[in-house]
């Protein structure tokens, strides 16, 4: 099955490293036009931006807060001056844990902070790219949630947990407020993947080694496991597709 996205502009969210980076090289493989989007790691944005162009893809590297609606809209409305053209592809890739606190410990400035980055930005920055979906008759939406979503994830993680689990319950919201528009929405929950950024900090060698040891497929997954069903989501054949979440685990949680 060849997925093509010739002359569709992605916006993909957190795009400087991880699952994010190997979505959006994976989108431009497909013949995506892609904004790679990062918030702090320009090196690694433009590394991600590097490499789609080293393969003669098209790649523009923006900066933006998406937990900033001011922000946000600048990105949006720069993704489109970018390509001379609406967004097709939204990728809400963007989150993080920042910090494992218990509830007990956590206090309300941190609360904020994680139910922002990885809840607050999905909602705003889908809200910015609506009006341009619209007027180009359709578009694809694709959430990133968490096997965290479905198990509370691990020691300190609640509120970073219940952000996942609303993802998807959005994503459900937006499939249907959308599909009149020919917007579709569909969600990842990605499972244990290694060679990311949020593993390499908030996860010891000695959690790697038993959550490895849990996965009955016999290891753990790594950002490329996700970027063919990424792919699949936002294309033309996945079209009578949407409000789905698809568990991409190694077999941990099955629905």
């Amino acid at each position: 099955m060849k997925i093509d996205l010739t002359n569709q502009v992605a916006l993909v969210t957190g795009s400087s490293g991880g699952i994010g980076r190997a979505i959006a090289i994976e989108l431009a493989a497909c013949g995506a036009k892609v904004i790679v989007h990062y918030l702090s790691n320009r090196e690694g944005a433009e590394e991600t931006a590097g490499v789609i162009r080293q393969a003669g893809g098209d790649a523009v590297v923006i900066q933006a807060d998406v937990t900033d609606l001011d922000q946000i809209e600048a990105l949006v409305k720069q993704s489109e001056q970018a390509f001379g053209t609406g967004i097709d592809i939204l990728v809400n890739n963007a989150g993080n844990l920042i910090e494992r606190r218990t509830i007990e410990e956590m206090t309300l400035d941190l609360y904020r902070s994680i139910i922002d980055v990885n809840l607050t930005s999905a909602v705003f920055v889908t809200k910015a790219v609506i009006a341009g979906m619209k007027a180009k008759g359709g578009g694809a939406i694709l959430n990133l949630s968490s096997l965290a979503a479905h198990n509370g994830g691990g020691p300190g993680s609640s509120i970073y947990a219940a952000s996942k689990g609303a993802i998807l319950t959005l994503t459900k919201s937006m499939a249907k407020e959308l599909a009149s528009y020919g917007i579709r929405a569909n969600c990842l929950a990605p499972g244990f993947i290694e060679d990311t950024k949020f593993h390499s900090t908030f996860t010891s060698a000695e959690a790697r080694k038993a959550t490895i040891a849990s996965i009955p497929l016999g290891r753990g997954g790594v950002p490329q496991d996700i970027t063919g069903i990424a792919a699949f989501l936002v294309s033309s054949h996945s079209s009578f597709i949407t409000g789905e979440t698809i568990e991409i685990n190694g077999g941990v949680f099955m629905r």
